[in-house]
C-alpha cells in the first residue's frame, strides 16, 4: 500500500513554497501527498503584493469527507498557518485521523533571523507552540526554536563565532523533548567550525539518543520555500521508515545541488529554488 500524508498548508501560485514545494517532493519519494489547503494565494507573501483567500472554514469539509471514507493516514504534516482558528481546526483533524502509528510532523513557521513574521500575533504564536508540542517531529529554524523553548535568540546568537555554538543550541532545544516531541530538527544554522574554510549551513537533529548534524555549503542567499522542501523530504522519508538523520542527509544533498544552480542562474529570492531537475536525487539509491 502506498503511504499517505495529509499536507496542511497554503497553496501559492508563484514562489515555489508550501504545497507547490511539498506535493512534488513527497510524490516523487513514493508517498501520496493529500493536500488540505489552508489558503490560496496568487503568490507567496514575500512579493510586494498578493491576493489571499482564507480557507480556514474549508478545513472541516476535508475532515468530514475523509472521515466518511475511512481514510487512514501515515502522516500529518503542517507548515505555514494563517490564524489561531486554523490551529484549532488542525488539532481537531488530528483527533480524528491521528492513530498510534501516524506521524505528526510540524514545521512551525513563525519567523527567521531573530524576527517574528508580522502576521504572528502573541496569540497565534502560542497556538503554534501548542500544536508543535503535540508533534512527534518538529523542524524549526533557530528563531522558531527559541520561540518554542522560551529562549533568548539574541543571547544564543551572540555566541555564533564560538566553538560551542552548536552545543548551546542543542542544549536549548533539549527541554522540548520532555513533551511528546521525539525529534527536534533545527534547520539552516550558519556556523563556521574550526575545520571549515568558510561558514556552512548546519542542521541539528536533537533526540533522546543525542545530537547529530548535517552540513552543507552556502549557495546564494535565502530563497522562498527552502525550509518547505527540506521538511517535505524529511517527512516523506520518515513516513517510509527512515531515520530523521537519513531524511535530513537526503534533503541536504538535494537542496545543495538545487541551490547551486539557482544561485548560478541569478534567480530572484521570491521566485524560489529551481528544484525540479534535481527531484531524481530523492529517489532511492
Amino acid at each position: 500500500m502506498v503511504k499517505k500524508v495529509a499536507v496542511i498548508q497554503d497553496l501559492s501560485g508563484l514562489g515555489k513554497c508550501s504545497l507547490t514545494a511539498a506535493i512534488p517532493v513527497i510524490s516523487v519519494m513514493g508517498v501520496q501527498a493529500c493536500p488540505v489547503p489552508t489558503a490560496v494565494l496568487t503568490n507567496q507573501t514575500g512579493y510586494e503584493s498578493y491576493y489571499y483567500d482564507d480557507f480556514t472554514d474549508k478545513i472541516d469539509f476535508f475532515t468530514e469527507e475523509w472521515q466518511k471514507r475511512g481514510l487512514t493516514l501515515d502522516g500529518i504534516y503542517t507548515g505555514f498557518l494563517g490564524s489561531e482558528a486554523q490551529v484549532e481546526k488542525i488539532l481537531h483533524f488530528n483527533e480524528v485521523f491521528r492513530k498510534e502509528n501516524t506521524l505528526l510532523f510540524v514545521d512551525p513557521v513563525m519567523g527567521d533571523m531573530g524576527k517574528v513574521f508580522d502576521m504572528y500575533t502573541p496569540a497565534l504564536r502560542e497556538q503554534m507552540r501548542r500544536l508543535a508540542l503535540h508533534a512527534d517531529v518538529i523542524t524549526p529554524n533557530l528563531t522558531e526554536c527559541c520561540l518554542l523553548a522560551d529562549a533568548d535568540y539574541d543571547a544564543i546568537f551572540s555566541h555564533t563565532g564560538e566553538p560551542d555554538y552548536l552545543r548551546r543550541i542543542e542544549m536549548m532545544a533539549k527541554p522540548l523533548l520532555k513533551s511528546r516531541i521525539s525529534t527536534v530538527i533545527i534547520t539552516g544554522i550558519i556556523h563556521k567550525a574550526a575545520e571549515d574554510p568558510a561558514p556552512k549551513y548546519y542542521n541539528l537533529i536533537v533526540s533522546s539518543d543525542g545530537c547529530q548534524s548535517v552540513s552543507s555549503e552556502i549557495h546564494g542567499g535565502s530563497y522562498s520555500g527552502t525550509g518547505d522542501l527540506l521538511a517535505s523530504v524529511v517527512c516523506a522519508d520518515m513516513v517510509r521508515g527512515s531515520s530523521a538523520y537519513c531524511g535530513v542527509s537526503r534533503a541536504v544533498r538535494f537542496l545543495e545541488a538545487a541551490l547551486a544552480e539557482t544561485a548560478a542562474e541569478g534567480v530572484p529570492r521570491n521566485d524560489g529554488i529551481n528544484f525540479e531537475p534535481f527531484l531524481p536525487l530523492l529517489l532511492d539509491q
